[in-house]
């Protein structure tokens, strides 16, 4: 059976029970009866010729079929929603063009010329986070995105704009608190509060921090709560200079980093859009950054 003759209102009831792993929680979210959505899944099951989930005393439990399958519906579920939303937003006048934009990256002088540019289209500024910049492009609910690398995904054009140091976040008590700059190997007295592959040059004691049992590309990090376990004194969080200038507090102190590869900041839109606006959008970005004193782009 080819993938596009999946019933994708199939494949949200399944991708609802695999979240929840739980018939009773899936119906409840979806307000239908639990032998109703049972039937929907077993209909899925069977168009696919494939078990999709395990139920026994001690609860709801993927399959392997399962779990590839909710791996890959995700994005064939936000694509779906998205050439719906943007469909239905291009029928507008005047037509809508959303940019997305996160901490620390100050994107308003080249909005503000853009709009000037083009008065036809009704200019939408979306907030995001390094967490969701990926789902925010392929949903549709951002026509493009400044994004700081790398991105979970490949259907992108991506244009580097500048690399951002990143810096360390520590206890406002720690000794190296305030330092103009240090070398990550004089934090390996904290844990560290991330993915270690998130900064491949730590080399000290990594937390145990709790991880969901939903694959790994559905995984949501929050900043605010690294930041709270630095507060507590818990660990050491890396994080890019200009998210940690929006998180500014006073019991964390945020420590330059001398030996730790910068994050670029780049330009994201999905590579199978058309519209021109994307591209003109992008040549101003790299025009008006090019003309600021002292900034180097990548070439």
């Amino acid at each position: 059976m080819a993938l596009m003759d999946l019933d994708l209102r199939r494949l949200r009831y399944f991708v609802t029970v695999a979240e929840e792993l739980s018939f009773v929680r899936a119906a409840s979210l979806l307000h239908m009866t639990q032998p109703a959505l049972s039937r929907q899944i077993s209909a899925l099951e069977h168009d696919l010729g494939a078990q999709l989930l395990e139920r026994d005393r001690r609860g709801t439990s993927l399959t392997p079929a399962g779990r590839q399958l909710l791996e890959d519906a995700i994005p064939l579920l936000a694509a779906s929603a998205a050439l719906e939303r943007r469909t239905r937003l291009a029928g507008r006048n005047p037509a809508r063009f959303a940019i997305g934009f996160m901490p620390g990256i100050h994107a308003t002088p080249m909005i503000r010329e853009f709009a000037k540019r083009a008065p036809y289209l009704s200019i939408d500024i979306v907030f995001t986070s390094v967490t969701d910049q990926v789902d925010f492009l392929i949903d549709g609910r951002v026509d493009v995105c400044f994004v700081r690398l790398p991105l979970a995904e490949d259907s992108f054009k991506v244009l580097p704009l500048f690399p951002e140091p990143r810096v360390a976040a520590v206890p406002s008590s720690h000794p190296l608190a305030g330092s103009p700059a240090v070398e990550i190997k004089q934090l390996f007295d904290l844990p560290l509060l991330q993915d270690p592959g998130d900064v491949p040059e730590w080399h000290g004691e990594v937390a145990r921090l709790h991880r969901s049992p939903l694959p790994a590309r559905q995984l949501r990090p929050v900043i605010e709560e690294s930041l709270e376990r630095v507060a507590l004194g818990a660990g050491v969080f890396v994080l890019p200079a200009g998210i940690a200038d929006f998180y500014r507090r006073d019991d964390i102190s945020y420590v330059p980093l001398q030996d730790v590869a910068a994050r670029m900041v780049a330009l994201a839109y999905h590579q199978h859009r058309t519209m021109p606006e994307l591209g003109e959008f992008a040549e101003l970005v790299i025009s008006m950054l090019a003309s600021e004193p002292g900034r180097e782009l990548p070439s």
